[in-house]
C-alpha cells in the first residue's frame, strides 16, 4: 500500500506543478509590453518604458497649478514661494518659515505694505507685504530685521499669527516684486 500511496502522491505533485506552470506562462503571456520581460536577455524594454528608478519631483519646480502672468506663489506644503514674472520666468524662489494661520489655496492681491513694524512675535520686521486675512488674522510676508538675533519667546497656544518669514536677501526680492494688487497664488 505504501508505493501505491506515494505513486499517488507523485501523480499529483507533477499534475499541481504542471498546472503551475501552465498558468505562469498564461500570466506572463498577459502582462503589458516590457513589464516583466525587459529582464530577459536581448529584449529591450517597450518605448516609453524605463528600469531606472523614478526621481522625486524637484521641489523647487513651479507649481502646475499656480495660475498665470506676474504673481507670486506661495505652497503651504513645500513652504517655498516663487516670484513669476509676466513671461512665466522665475525670477527667484525661496524657503518660508511658515505662519502659524494659512490662508485657503486661491488668489490673492497684495493689499498693504510696510517697510518696518514689530512682528506679533515681538521680532522687529521689514518688507512686510500682506495680502490674506484669516478669522481677523492678516497674513503676509516680511523678513526679521536682524537675522541672527535669538528670536523673541513664542507667543501663547492661543496666539494666531499670520508673518511668513523670508530671509532679509528674500525679503528685499518681495519688497521690489510684490506691489500694491500683485497677484499672490497659494497653492497647497
Amino acid at each position: 500500500m505504501a508505493a501505491s500511496s506515494s505513486g499517488i502522491v507523485a501523480g499529483l505533485t507533477a499534475a499541481a506543478l504542471a498546472t503551475v506552470g501552465y498558468l505562469a506562462h498564461q500570466a506572463a503571456e498577459t502582462l503589458p509590453a516590457g513589464l516583466g520581460r525587459a529582464a530577459k536577455a536581448g529584449v529591450a524594454p517597450a518605448a516609453g518604458t524605463s528600469k531606472a528608478p523614478q526621481a522625486k519631483k524637484d521641489p523647487t519646480a513651479l507649481p502646475g497649478d499656480s495660475g498665470k502672468g506676474a504673481r507670486v506663489v506661495y505652497s503651504l506644503r513645500g513652504d517655498r514661494v516663487w516670484l513669476v514674472a509676466a513671461d512665466e520666468a522665475i525670477s527667484r524662489t525661496f524657503k518660508v518659515d511658515p505662519s502659524a494661520v494659512d490662508p485657503a489655496p486661491g488668489s490673492y492681491s497684495v493689499t498693504s505694505r510696510s517697510n518696518s513694524a514689530t512682528g506679533s512675535d515681538g521680532v522687529p520686521v521689514e518688507h512686510v507685504v500682506r495680502f490674506a486675512s484669516v478669522d481677523g488674522v492678516v497674513v503676509g510676508f516680511s523678513a526679521a530685521v536682524n537675522e541672527s538675533a535669538t528670536p523673541a519667546p513664542a507667543p501663547g497656544p492661543k496666539v494666531r499669527t499670520g508673518g511668513i518669514r523670508e530671509s532679509r536677501a528674500d525679503g528685499d526680492a518681495m519688497w521690489t516684486f510684490a506691489t500694491i494688487g500683485r497677484t499672490v497664488v497659494v497653492v497647497r
